[in-house]
């Protein structure tokens, strides 16, 4: 059970739940750029976050995903939550 999700386990989310628009570099500036520009709406977040959380064994609340726009804010959405895990353990 992985601790920390890493960009390249967001970026090979992405495209395994939602693939990638022709023209869209995901290896570049992934984590500052806004999802929106990368060719994701908000379902393809939600799916991408809950896929995430079902590799690594832990629920995460559809709410935490609404009003994310940038991949690092993604990132770091499910990262707190499992550090959360962690913590009470």
């Amino acid at each position: 059970m992985t601790q920390h999700v890493t960009m390249d386990d967001l970026r090979r989310a992405l495209v395994e739940g939602s693939g990638v628009d022709e023209g869209v570099d995901l290896e570049r500036d992934l984590g500052t750029r806004a999802f929106a520009d990368l060719g994701y709406d908000s379902l393809a977040v939600l799916e991408t976050g809950l896929r995430l959380g079902r590799e690594n064994d832990v629920e995460i609340d559809d709410s935490v995903f609404t009003d994310l726009e940038t991949p690092q804010q993604l990132l770091d959405a499910i990262n707190h939550v499992l550090q959360r895990r962690a913590a009470s353990s």
